[in-house]
C-alpha cells in the first residue's frame, strides 16, 4: 500500500478515515467540476459574448453622449457664424434679401395653390408625409445644414 503524504496526519480510527475519504471526494468533485467548466467551450464563448456585448453597449452609450455634445457645439458654432455673416452684410444687401425672400414666399404660396389644384392625390399625400418628416426632424436637418456650411466655409478658407 501507499503511505500517506507527510503533511497530512494519518487516521487514528475508521471514523476519521471515513471523514478523510469523504473530504477527499468533495475536493475531487470540486476539481472535476472546475475542469469541466474550463473545457465547456460553448459556455465560455457565451460568457465572453455577453461580456463583449455589455462593453459594446457601454461604448455605444458613451459615443452617443459625445455625438450629442458635439452636435450642440456645432449648432452653436453655426448659429454664431450665421450671426457674424449677417452682421457683416451691408444694409442694402439685407434689404434686397428681405425683398427677395418676400417675393419667394409669395411665389411659393402661388405654387402651393397650383400644386393643390393640379397634383394627383397620391403624390400630394407623399409630399405631405415628407414635409411632416422634415418638420419632425427639424433639429437634425438644421444641424446637418450647419455642419455642411461649416465644412464649406473651412474648404473656402483653405483654398483662399
Amino acid at each position: 500500500m501507499t503511505q500517506p503524504p507527510h503533511d497530512e496526519p494519518t487516521a487514528e480510527n475508521s471514523e476519521e478515515l471515513r471523514e478523510q475519504v469523504e473530504q477527499t471526494r468533495e475536493e475531487l468533485g470540486q476539481t472535476v467540476a472546475a475542469l469541466a467548466a474550463k473545457t465547456d467551450v460553448k459556455a465560455r464563448a457565451q460568457e465572453k459574448a455577453a461580456e463583449v456585448k455589455q462593453q459594446a453597449a457601454a461604448k455605444a452609450g458613451e459615443l452617443k453622449e459625445q455625438v450629442v455634445a458635439k452636435a450642440g457645439e456645432v449648432k452653436a458654432k453655426a448659429t454664431d457664424l450665421t450671426h457674424q455673416a449677417q452682421d457683416r452684410l451691408p444694409d442694402p444687401v439685407k434689404d434686397t434679401a428681405a425683398q427677395a425672400a418676400g417675393q419667394a414666399r409669395a411665389r411659393a404660396a402661388r405654387a402651393g395653390e397650383l400644386w393643390e389644384e393640379k397634383a394627383p392625390e397620391p403624390v400630394r399625400q407623399k409630399t405631405a408625409h415628407g414635409a411632416q418628416a422634415a418638420r419632425d426632424n427639424r433639429t437634425l436637418l438644421l444641424t446637418t445644414a450647419g455642419v455642411a456650411t461649416l465644412v464649406w466655409l473651412a474648404c473656402r478658407r483653405r483654398k483662399g
